[in-house]
């Protein structure tokens, strides 16, 4: 195959893969933060104390469907002295009220952040159900830009997979206060420390330590059992992990998978799987295979490791490999 057919598949796919990756969100553009949907009171979600203060609920392993209303995220607060931060919201507005409801359950404390850790839409469809309350709405300053290039697909698309009902209400908030590089922001007595990363599961992953009781919020940048899922840079995403496994925590919360896991003992699976992907891809481009070749057999070898590995190997190989080929 010559070069010019290999750029020629390649951008095919990648043409694909912009759509697999649309079709995993979302009619309508950034809504501003006023206005919650009013209802009935909403059934709190089941939460975890994993430390003092912090609480998580996790998400189910699953791709978006009415049965779970889009409830496929670990979302979580932490409760300081005078406020909440929330961060992540869930995948529609009903998961959003859910979880808020849960956290009346635990404080009256005013709720003053909603931290989004990056742009899919089961970690920001909730926001809506925060409007009331006020709070700013934090991000990667990347977040607004990438939510607003993909927000009329994700909110048509995703209100298809989860039918009206459970979709009633969801729009996506923009942040009103975003991260450039490093934020910290203080609950009375407990301070979060917000940092903007670059390039890696997406270009807008945004990290946050509580220093109090030494847990690291990774949203994404951490799959456990849920195969990672990849929207950003390969090569970013392992230089990365790298630099995180330095942090000094004692656990870290991942973007899915169980409410907390130890740290960094818990990066190494994904590690091991996005090595190999790297590896057998640079491989199969060295012999001239094609990008339909590497989809079909690259990553094989992890399939027992990772739940939904059918859902999402073939699309983090085919990312994968429209990056690496043009090394």
């Amino acid at each position: 195959m010559s070069a010019i057919q290999r750029w020629r598949l390649s951008t095919m796919f990648c043409v694909a893969l912009s759509l697999a990756f649309f079709a995993m969100g979302a009619r309508s553009v950034l809504a501003p933060p006023a206005g919650a949907q009013t209802g009935p009171p909403a059934n709190p979600l089941t939460v975890t104390e994993i430390a003092a203060g912090v609480f998580v609920h996790q998400g189910a392993y699953a791709v978006f469907a009415p049965s779970n209303r889009g409830d496929i995220a670990n979302l979580s607060f932490v409760v300081g002295r005078d406020a909440v931060a929330v961060i992540d919201t869930g995948g529609s507005a009903a998961v959003g009220q859910a979880l808020r409801a849960a956290i009346r359950s635990v404080t009256d404390k005013p709720i003053r952040y909603v931290i989004n850790t990056h742009m899919h839409p089961d970690h920001v469809f909730g926001n809506a159900a925060f409007a009331d309350d006020q709070p700013e709405f934090i991000g990667h300053h990347k977040l607004a830009r990438a939510l607003a290039a993909r927000a009329e697909r994700y909110l048509a698309v995703n209100g298809e997979l989860l039918g009206p009902e459970a979709f009633a209400g969801t729009r996506l908030i923009a942040p009103t206060r975003v991260v450039q590089d490093r934020l910290v922001i203080d609950l009375g007595g407990r301070e979060l420390i917000l940092e903007a990363q670059p390039t890696a599961h997406t270009d807008n992953d945004l990290t946050i330590h509580d220093v109090t009781t030494g847990t690291l919020f990774l949203g994404d940048l951490l799959f456990v059992r849920h195969i990672p899922a990849l929207d950003g840079s390969i090569r970013g995403w392992l230089a990365l992990i790298d630099r995180l496994e330095r942090i000094a925590a004692k656990q870290a919360v991942p973007g899915h998978g169980p409410p907390s896991a130890d740290w960094p003992a818990a990066v190494q699976p994904q590690k091991q799987y996005l090595q190999r992907i790297s590896a057998d891809v640079r491989r199969m481009v060295k012999e001239g295979r094609s990008i339909a070749e590497a989809a079909a057999s690259v990553g094989l070898s992890e399939k027992d490791a990772w739940v939904l590995f059918d859902e999402f190997n073939a699309r983090n190989v085919t990312a994968a490999f429209a990056e690496l080929e043009w090394e």
